[in-house]
């Protein structure tokens, strides 16, 4: 049977003693301050693993979304959320409303806050670069965001 590698992010990073219990369920791989977590989860389809990971950790873990850590050939991650059960009916409601069903609905939510957060961010970075541009000379600029982005990128440099 394939093993899925997924990534769970929790709500608030896990004491030792959450750690040590969900640790003797299944075997898993903590971040530094372990507000996330690996695991290898074997199931015939990413969709059943990241159900059969929550069903398991769900009592012994803050879990917040469990997501696959690599895309599928089409580029996309799977994300399992547990929505409480008022978030549930409510997206149920909006999709038949809409006469979409609720996951297509959240899908599009969710590509609909990326595509404002990346735009965002966009705008966020050009504000940025013309400031810079006010106080320096474009080919110096432009030479230190070459070297910026060739150098180490384990932090900043003195």
């Amino acid at each position: 049977m394939p093993r899925h590698a997924l990534e769970i992010t929790l709500t608030r990073p896990a004491n030792p003693t959450e750690l040590d219990a969900a640790c003797r369920t299944m075997p898993l791989a903590a971040n530094h301050d372990t507000t996330r977590l690996m695991a290898l989860v074997p199931a015939k389809t990413p969709d059943r693993a990241a159900h059969r990971l929550r069903r398991r950790l769900k009592d012994r873990l803050p879990i917040d979304v469990i997501t696959t850590h690599y895309p599928d050939a089409s580029g996309h991650v799977l994300l399992n959320v547990a929505l409480p059960r008022a978030a549930h009916a409510s997206l149920h409601t909006a999709a038949l409303r809409r006469g979409q069903e609720p996951e297509r609905l959240l899908e599009r939510a969710i590509h609909r806050a990326l595509a404002e957060h990346t735009d965002q961010e966009v705008k966020r970075l050009e504000h940025e670069v013309r400031r810079l541009l006010a106080h320096t000379v474009p080919a110096h600029l432009l030479a230190a965001m070459g070297r910026a982005l060739t150098q180490d990128t384990q932090g900043p440099t003195p």
